[in-house]
């Protein structure tokens, strides 16, 4: 058995706070192997990015990772020093940034700026950085490159400038792509060709891909794997097939059903409406001794509310954390 490009074991990350300890990664445990695409999913809040950065080792100065090991190809990250992490970061761990508007330094042309993360890292000359430039956008699906390497972000429009943020991390063809909700904001249409760029660029470098979404048809169509994020916590795993096929937490059955494509069209002539989680996701400052889904649950019982559930493998490859989802995988 290959061993995983990506092993997260038991990371912690947490911020210091005037009002205490805020866990917005809490002993989260994945792994990855090359070529393959995790779906991270959830509600805004859950610790998705915040997942992202503890790889990157980005964590804003008030944070910290308090436990845990982050390997990549053997190495844990967290024991690198912050110039040898500088040199993991773009050569073999890239990340596309949620809003490209405020990832593109806006004085900058978009050349000039793929074209220093290629120098920062290959030590070529500006002239064939620039070239390599105009190349990766010609990659990425941006027409005319050799006019476009010119441009200013605020010349190009939202797809565009994501096509760009795709080239820049792609520059020199990392082995892991971190990709933070890379079609927030874009239409339909601009969304299925980034997702089929990211899909064609995984499968020519042989490339490991994290996909961060709140987007469940997304990942259905994107990843082979998911892992479903709620308050800081993992709290389900599974190949995307089986676990779309038979969700066996509550929050994930709920997201698949809150979803407007499971909505029949004849509800829509009785006047129904989608059905939705009720409540929120509990604030990370202020966390409930037990479950942190049980009070938005319909399924809690008293033992949720007393005692945090541990994730278990409850199928082959399928992991939840819950107590009550034994037997929803025998309904």
């Amino acid at each position: 058995m290959t061993m995983p490009l990506l092993e997260i074991q038991n990371v912690k990350t947490v911020f210091t706070t005037q009002r205490g300890v805020l866990r917005a990664v809490d002993d989260v445990s994945l792994s990855l192997s090359a070529g393959e695409t995790l779906g991270v999913v959830g509600e805004s809040g859950c610790g998705k990015t915040m997942l992202a950065l503890s790889i990157m080792r980005l964590i804003p100065p008030n944070g910290r990772i308090a436990e845990g090991r982050i390997l990549f190809d053997g190495r844990d990250l967290l024991q690198l020093t912050e110039e040898e992490m500088r040199e993991r970061r773009g050569r073999d761990i890239a990340m596309i940034f949620q809003e490209p508007m405020t990832s593109l330094n806006p004085v900058l042309r978009v050349g000039d700026q793929i074209a220093e993360a290629i120098r920062l890292h290959q030590h070529v000359s500006d002239r064939e950085a620039l070239d390599r430039s105009v190349k990766l956008l010609g990659e990425v699906g941006i027409p005319d490159p050799e006019k476009r390497v010119r441009d200013y972000p605020h010349q190009m429009s939202g797809g565009m400038r994501q096509r760009v943020m795709i080239a820049m991390a792609m520059s020199c063809r990392p082995r892991l792509l971190l990709a933070d909700e890379p079609t927030t904001a874009l239409d339909v249409t601009i969304q299925a060709q980034i997702l089929k760029l990211i899909s064609d660029l995984k499968e020519k470098n042989n490339m490991a891909v994290i996909l961060i979404t709140h987007d469940l048809g997304i990942v259905a169509e994107a990843a082979q794997k998911v892992a479903v994020m709620y308050a800081g916590k993992v709290v389900e795993t599974a190949e995307v097939e089986k676990l779309f096929a038979r969700p066996l937490h509550p929050y994930t059955r709920g997201l698949i059903e809150s979803r407007p494509s499971g909505w029949a069209e004849s509800d829509a002539e009785k006047g129904s409406y989608l059905k939705t989680i009720p409540g929120t996701v509990p604030g990370l400052l202020d966390l409930p001794p037990g479950c942190r889904f049980a009070d938005r649950c319909s399924l809690a019982e008293e033992r949720c509310r007393a005692a945090g559930p541990a994730l278990a493998e409850l199928e082959a490859g399928h992991f939840v954390s819950c107590f009550v989802a034994e037997s929803l995988a025998k309904s």
